[in-house]
C-alpha cells in the first residue's frame, strides 16, 4: 500500500491513541488524519493536482508533516525547504523543483507564479462535500529532498512511494518497532532521516511522535523526562553536546530503548562514552538521501560492532568495488554500492548526474568501504576527501580516528591543503571538550605514535566548532576552500 493511501485509510481507524505532538498542538490519529483531509481539500482548491509539487518553508512543526501528506493524497508532491536558507537559497530549490503552491511562516520577496499559504491559515477541517481523488500509486513520485550542494548546486533526490513505504515498513522490523513506541524528533524535517526514521516509521508501526522546536540540550533532557519518548535519531555532533554537560542522570532516560546516530561518522570513544553514561545502546547507521535514508545499521538487540555501520538492512543490498566496478573481497577496501528497493528514481532534470550515480541500478555512494567476514561494512572515507601527498594515498577519517583517541577532543576533521612540494598534506581541526585545554603541541606529540609520518597533521588547529552543511555535516569543503585560500 503507498503512504498516501495508508494515511488516509489507517489514521482514521486508530482512533483517539496518540499520534503526532509538537509544542503547540497534540493530535490523535482520527485527528491528524482530519487535518490532512482539511489541507489536501485546500490545496486541491488551490489546483494542486497530480505531480504538482507542494513546497513547506517551516521549521519543525506538525504543519509540515501534514502539508507532506496533505500533498500525497492529491498525488502530488512535497519538497521540504530548509527554513533556515535565505529567500535566494530558497529560490534555487523552488525554481527547479517546480513548486507551485509554498506552506511557510512568511512570504518570500519573489513569489513568482506560485501561491503562498501561511501556515495559521492552513484549513482544520474538511467540508462535508470533500471527495478525494484517486489515492497515489507506488509508481508516484512522493518525495524531492534537495542534497546539501557541497560539491556544486544541490540536486533534488526523486523519491516514490514505495520507496518510502518499503524504507518506513523495514526500520519499523529492524528496530522492533510497535504501538508502544514513541520517536523523539529531533533532527531538521527537511531531511529524509527525520522523515522516515521518526515521522513514517514509528506512525506505520501505530507509535507516536513528538516534534521538538529548536534543539538544546536542556532542552533535550527535559523533553525526555516529560515526553518519555523511547528512541530518537541525531547525529554525532549532537551526541557530543549531550555528553558534554557532564553527570547525566540515568534514571531519567530510563524511557528511552535506543538511539541512532547517523548522517557522519562517529568516533568509538565517543559512541563508548555516551553509552557508558547514558546506559542504552546507541546503533550507528548509515544511509543517503539517493537510497532513501538508511541501507546498513547495527542492531539494537543483535551484535553490535563499534566502529562499523553494520551490516546491510534486510532487503537491501551493499556492494564494495574497485574502479572498474568489480566486487573487491573482505577486508579490501573499495567503492560503497546501494542496491535495492530504496534506490531513488534519479535526479530531477538531471539525466547526466543520474546517469553517473545510477549504474545498473546501484547507487554508487562515492564512499570508500570494507566489508568483513559477517558482512558489517565499515566506512573509510569519501573518495573526494581523501589526501593525495606525494602520491600516496592518505584516509582522513583514519587520522581523524586517531586524534579522536585523546580524551580532551570532543570532534575533529582532516582535510588536505596545497603543499608546493607534496601537491597536498593533510591538516586537523580540532574541537575540544570544554574543560579542556589542549594545545596543538600535545596532539601533535600524542598521534606521533598512532600513526606514521606521512599521515601525521602538518598543522593541527584548536577551534571552538566545526562548519556545517543545512543537514548538520562537517562541511569539508569549506575547510579545503579555507585552506586553498591561505595558500595563495
Amino acid at each position: 500500500m503507498d503512504i498516501g493511501t495508508y494515511f488516509s485509510w489507517e489514521l482514521s481507524a486508530r482512533g483517539d491513541a496518540p499520534c503526532v505532538r509538537d509544542d503547540a498542538m497534540e493530535l490523535s490519529y482520527a485527528q491528524f488524519a482530519e487535518r490532512v483531509e482539511a489541507v489536501a481539500e485546500q490545496l486541491a482548491g488551490l489546483g494542486v493536482g497530480a505531480g504538482d509539487v507542494v513546497a513547506t518553508f517551516l521549521p519543525n512543526r506538525a504543519e509540515l508533516a501534514i502539508t507532506l501528506m496533505a500533498a500525497w493524497r492529491l498525488r502530488a508532491i512535497g519538497t521540504p525547504v530548509n527554513p533556515g536558507f535565505t529567500d535566494t537559497e530558497a529560490e534555487y530549490q523552488l525554481g527547479d523543483s517546480g513548486a507551485v503552491v509554498v506552506v511557510g511562516e512568511r512570504p518570500f520577496d519573489e513569489l513568482k507564479e506560485r501561491t503562498f499559504v501561511h501556515v495559521d491559515d492552513l484549513a482544520t477541517a474538511p467540508s462535508a462535500s470533500w471527495t478525494p481523488p484517486e489515492p497515489p500509486t507506488d509508481a508516484d513520485d512522493a518525495l524531492l529532498i534537495y542534497t546539501s550542494g557541497s560539491t556544486g548546486k544541490p540536486k533534488g533526490v526523486r523519491l516514490g512511494h514505495d520507496n518510502l513505504r518499503f524504507m518506513a515498513s523495514s526500520a519499523g522490523e529492524f528496530f522492533s518497532l510497535t504501538e508502544n513506541d514513541h520517536a523523539l524528533l529531533i533532527l531538521p524535517l527537511f531531511h529524509v532521516n527525520a522523515i522516515c526514521l521518526s515521522l513514517l516509521a514509528p506512525i506505520i508501526a501505530g507509535g507516536q511522535l513528538s516534534i521538538t522546536g529548536q534543539f538544546s540540550v536542556r532542552r533535550f533532557f527535559g523533553d525526555v523526562a516529560r515526553l518519555q519518548p523511547t528512541y530518537f535519531s541525531a547525529v554525532p555532533t549532537i551526541y557530543a553536546l549531550l555528553v558534554s554537560q557532564g553527570d547525566v542522570d540515568k534514571a531519567a532516560l530510563s524511557p528511552l530503548r535506543f538511539a541512532i546516530c547517523g548522517a557522519a561518522p562517529i568516533s568509538k570513544e565517543l559512541l563508548e562514552r555516551v553509552e557508558g553514561e547514558f546506559g542504552f545502546p546507541i546503533v550507528e547507521g548509515y544511509g543517503l538521501t539517493e537510497a532513501t535514508c538508511a541501507s546498513a545499521c547495527n542492531p539494537v538487540d543483535g551484535v553490535r560492532k563499534l566502529g562499523t555501520v553494520g551490516p546491510a538492512l534486510p532487503g537491501q543490498t551493499i556492494r564494495t568495488v574497485d574502479p572498474e566496478g568489480h566486487d573487491v573481497g573482505v577486508g579490501e577496501r573499495g567503492e560503497v554500492l546501494i542496491g535495492g528497493p530504496t534506490v531513488m528514481r534519479g535526479y530531477l532534470n538531471k539525466p547526466d548526474a543520474t546517469a553517473s550515480t545510477l549504474v545498473g541500478g546501484w547507487v554508487h555512494t562515492g564512499d570508500v568501504g570494507i566489508l568483513d567476514e559477517d558482512g558489517y561494512l565499515k566506512i573509510v572515507d569519501r573518495i573526494k576527501d581523501m589526501i593525495i601527498r606525494g602520491g600516496e594515498n592518505l584516509y582522513p577519517k583514519e587520522i581523524e580516528s586517531a586524534l579522536a583517541t585523546n580524551p580532551g577532543v570532543l570532534e575533529c576533521a582532516v582535510v588536505g591543503a596545497p603543499d608546493q612540494l607534496f601537491g597536498e598534506v593533510p591538516v586537523a581541526f580540532v574541537v575540544p571538550y570544554p574543560e579542556s585545554s589542549l594545545t596543538p603541541e600535545e596532539l601533535s606529540a600524542f598521534v606521533e605514535p598512532l600513526l606514521t609520518k606521512v599521515k601525521r597533521p602538518t598543522e593541527i588547529h584548536i577551534v571552538d566548532a566545526l562548519p556545517r552543511n543545512p543537514v548538520g555535516k562537517i562541511d569539508k569543503p569549506g575547510l579545503r576552500h579555507r585552506m586553498s585560500a591561505a595558500a595563495t
